[in-house]
């Protein structure tokens, strides 16, 4: 979308976690079919911030260090035997993302995109290499 999300930010407001979800749902909504069919499970899941327990888990002390992260097994590691374990998740950070926006000159939508991406590339266990060719795939 160019010009942003939904022109909030060109007027100084800062978007919502709803405006934040809707892009990233867009963004996956134009992803290959074959990738689509198999995020059928994955909750999307815009918060403010990483808790402290998430951030502990990967290193971080600061909250707006971590934009998202992926909770769950990669495609390729499931098993038919694997049962009772909360769904994968995706989770995006409202304001590490709005942080990164204002220290970068990387349009919002981009960014989102660039995040939501990469965490469905952990989803399916992709190199990062793949994961800037599904971004290049979806690119507006």
């Amino acid at each position: 979308m160019a010009g942003g999300m939904d022109g909030q930010e060109a007027m100084g407001i800062a978007p919502s976690a709803d405006a934040i979800e809707a892009h990233a749902r867009s963004v996956i909504a134009r992803l290959p079919a074959a990738f689509r069919a198999h995020l059928g499970e994955v909750v999307l899941l815009v918060e403010e911030e990483a808790d402290a327990e998430t951030l502990a888990a990967v290193g971080l002390e600061h909250p707006l260090e971590l934009t998202g992260i992926y909770h769950g097994r990669p495609v390729g590691e499931k098993s038919a035997f694997d049962t009772g374990a909360l769904p994968d998740r995706i989770h995006l950070y409202r304001q590490a993302i709005l942080a990164e926006w204002c220290e970068t000159d990387v349009r919002l939508d981009d960014l989102v995109a660039h995040v939501t991406i990469h965490e469905i590339g952990h989803h399916f266990g992709l190199s990062d290499d793949d994961m800037h060719a599904l971004e290049d795939a979806v690119a507006d």
